[in-house]
């Protein structure tokens, strides 16, 4: 057994709450890890609330998180190259909340030394996402990228990997993060009323792609008319607006191909260069998860919001 954050029925952030969960012993290719912290993304709420109800189905009581760093406490067959006591970070199918979790091998890497558990658990996610939509919007060196929602955990990675392939990026974000984008190397624009006119000023030979990572009204159409045509424009946060507008969706496993490894190999670059940049918009305990998500949910974030988890006694499997 290990002890976990959950939530019994669809709700609010009130629903969640402590629990005791079975844990079985790690079948082939995965990793039982021992968590150290837990990266908190919109996807947690939006599972949590009903909302993706048929997108992502759930077993009540139903462990959120997606993204962890942790401890290898024990490897099942084929596993090859982590082992106990390993430091690592990566990406799991839910129940990160959790002071014990089971990760896919192929979704694990190690945790350099130097960067600490809540940075590491920030990574996954994000950089999956981020390595995924430049890809996707196949933008190249010399062009113009805009990114809707730029200072959130999403686009914070995002600028640093675009600008390492010199990439020029514009990011909306509000005027408290503008500081924080031109530190990762964007220009910043205000969101909002004149929006087309701003961007427009800031790349007088136009934009070439555009993100959108925010999930805003209103952007999706503005952005198609600012490139020149929907095939130029990916929302990785409004799938309705995809459908009305023409544009393209993305919420992972794009083709049936995912972007952990490239991410992580992307992120971990940055960090030996000394460049890679990971602010925490707060740090909450896994017993304050509810606290976290209403954070989450209330947006406007600069970087993640991170649980983190005070090591426990091993895992019991009965």
């Amino acid at each position: 057994m290990t002890k976990a954050i959950a939530f019994p029925h669809y709700g609010d952030a009130d629903v969640l709450r402590p629990v005791d969960v079975e844990l079985p012993a790690p079948g082939p290719g995965q990793v039982l890890v021992a968590v150290r912290a837990v990266g908190v993304n919109p996807l947690d709420h939006k599972v949590r609330s009903g909302a993706l109800d048929g997108f992502f189905p759930v077993t009540f009581p139903a462990v959120p998180g997606y993204e962890l760093s942790g401890v290898v406490e024990a490897v099942g067959d084929g596993v090859h190259g982590f082992e106990p006591g390993d430091e690592v970070f990566g990406a799991v199918m839910g129940g990160a909340y959790a002071e014990h979790a089971l990760v896919a091998a192929e979704q694990l890497a190690l945790k350099p030394a130097a960067l600490s558990w809540e940075q590491a658990a920030a990574i996954p996610v994000a950089a999956e996402t981020a390595a995924r939509a430049l890809d996707a919007l196949d933008v190249r060196a010399g062009q113009t990228l805009l990114v809707h929602g730029a200072a959130g955990g999403v686009g914070t990675l995002l600028l640093q990997f675009a600008r390492a392939r010199g990439i020029t990026v514009i990011g909306t974000a509000s005027e408290a993060n503008h500081d924080h984008l031109r530190e990762l190397g964007a220009i910043p624009v205000t969101y909002g009323e004149g929006l087309a006119d701003r961007v427009r000023a800031a790349a007088p030979a136009g934009v070439d792609r555009v993100l959108d990572a925010a999930g805003q009204g209103g952007v999706l159409p503005l952005s198609v008319d600012l490139t020149g045509g929907a095939d130029r424009v990916l929302t990785i946060a409004d799938m309705a607006g995809a459908q009305e507008h023409g544009v393209r969706f993305s919420g992972g496993a794009d083709g049936g191909e995912l972007y952990h490894a490239s991410g992580y190999a992307a992120a971990l670059a940055l960090h030996e260069a000394g460049t890679l940049r990971l602010p925490l918009h707060g740090v909450f305990p896994l017993a304050e998860a509810a606290e976290a998500q209403r954070a989450s949910e209330h947006g406007h974030l600069r970087g993640k919001i991170v649980l983190t988890v005070r090591p426990a006694a091993p895992a019991r499997r009965g």
